[in-house]
């Protein structure tokens, strides 16, 4: 072999060598957030995601990869979330999802789900349809994971405040429900109407089911107290801040609880005007007025070092996000990646984290496995966020807790009692 074409042939493998280490510096894992970027429960899983990824490509990525964030928004519409879903699929081909999506568009872009096998990981929506999918599909649902209970769980544990407090303690015997037109509006009513008299004792008197875009509420609340109920059990994910602020300047003179999703978050009492006092909300944990266990507590501190816009502290979801997207990462590094999506599923199922406060269990980031068998419902939640129905709560935190503004513009727990941190209460202008 001549001088020159050795010479040739070395630089021919110099510039191979450094194409391979190029391939190598750039080689990366890309994570798609969908879901709204303009609203509270959105940006509460995009930071949360944000956050984990720049830890864990500052302590060296992942299989030595680091980690690309993009972003597809959905506009809380359904249409638009089935074209990001597909955009972040097609165009960013992302090797994992992670949605702050809300139910409807969750249900809207599963389909999408099931036929390009991304694996996925929903940390707002709770819709117990989609939990049935996975029972009786196992095949193609086996990439999707749901990190917060879903309806069903939500639903129980809160006929068990109804029971508890609203009964026993308030000597309520009947409920008007005041019900937003979405499918979480319709999961949730159902489930209620169907346990609250058997379960809790409690009648319900009438159903009204209202449009989001409802923006005059006083004929509606004219009509629940005609209906002669005690109280109002509301349902509402949506301008959630609308019936609550006229609730109270109209001082409705019967109690309101049930699930306010504005409520959720710490701006809740300025987007009321002030307004909101006396509003009852169930919630994932962790919720405002929510003991944090110093994980949690040290995840809030540097969330609100970072972050100096809205929501000063993130939804339930944030934390979501936060924990499941480690998970979905340590999973991916016991599969060899994200390439085979039954693989890194079956290392999800594994994942769990337990945090403790002052010695006890306080929140657990597991899932529920195929053929475990929940003692409260009977029935089985794959995939779905462990939880506990039951005090004393030492398997995992409850499904939700209950929450409660009030006049003062405070806001604590108030149920279940092991968790709470002040105590149900009246408005003012409610006569017991």
């Amino acid at each position: 072999m001549s001088k020159l074409k050795s010479l040739r042939n070395l630089a021919l493998a110099g510039v191979a060598a450094a194409g391979l280490m190029s391939s190598a510096a750039f080689a990366e894992i890309k994570v798609g957030f969908i879901g709204s970027t303009s609203s509270d429960t959105g940006l509460s899983t995009l930071r949360g995601a944000e956050m984990a990824i720049e830890e864990l490509n500052a302590a060296g990525g992942v299989m030595g990869e680091q980690i690309k964030l993009v972003t597809a928004d959905t506009q809380e519409d359904v249409t638009e979330g089935v074209k990001a879903y597909e955009y972040l699929a097609e165009t960013e081909e992302v090797d994992f999802i992670i949605s702050g999506s809300i139910d409807d568009v969750s249900l809207g872009w599963i389909p999408r789900m099931r036929e390009y096998q991304i694996p996925t990981l929903d940390t707002w929506t709770s819709s117990i349809t989609i939990i049935d999918m996975v029972v009786e599909d196992p095949d193609t649902m086996a990439p999707y994971f749901m990190n917060i209970a879903s309806d069903e769980a939500l639903a129980t544990l809160y006929i068990n405040f109804g029971k508890d407090v609203l009964k026993n303690k308030m000597g309520f015997e009947s409920v008007v429900i005041l019900a937003e037109d979405t499918a979480f509006g319709q999961a949730i009513t159902g489930l209620v109407t169907e346990a609250l008299a058997p379960v809790a004792g409690i009648e319900v008197k009438e159903v009204i089911t209202y449009d989001i875009g409802t923006n005059d509420f006083a004929p509606i609340f004219s009509k629940a107290q005609a209906s002669g109920a005690d109280f109002i059990y509301q349902v509402s994910s949506v301008n959630s801040q609308v019936i609550s602020s006229q609730y109270v300047k109209l001082q409705v003179p019967m109690a309101m609880t049930g699930v306010n999703v504005a409520a959720l978050g710490m701006e809740y009492w300025e987007d009321t005007g002030g307004a909101g006092g006396g509003i009852s909300t169930l919630s994932p944990l962790p919720s405002v007025g929510f003991k944090l266990d110093p994980t949690s507590a040290d995840f809030v501190k540097r969330y609100q070092a970072k972050y100096d816009s809205r929501p000063r502290v993130p939804h339930f979801n944030g934390f979501n996000a936060y924990y499941g997207l480690k998970q979905a990462m340590a999973a991916a590094e016991a599969a060899g990646g994200f390439g085979d999506a039954k693989k890194w599923a079956a290392e999800m199922e594994k994942q769990d984290l337990k945090l403790e406060l002052d010695g006890k269990l306080w929140l657990r980031y597991a899932f529920w496995g195929k053929d475990e068998v929940e003692e409260v419902t009977q029935r089985t939640y794959p995939h779905n966020a462990r939880f506990d129905l039951t005090a004393p709560y030492d398997d995992a935190q409850p499904s939700m807790v209950v929450v409660q503004w009030k006049e003062d513009g405070s806001v604590g727990v108030v149920y279940p009692f092991e968790y709470a941190t002040t105590e149900f209460e009246l408005p003012s202008w409610v006569k017991q």
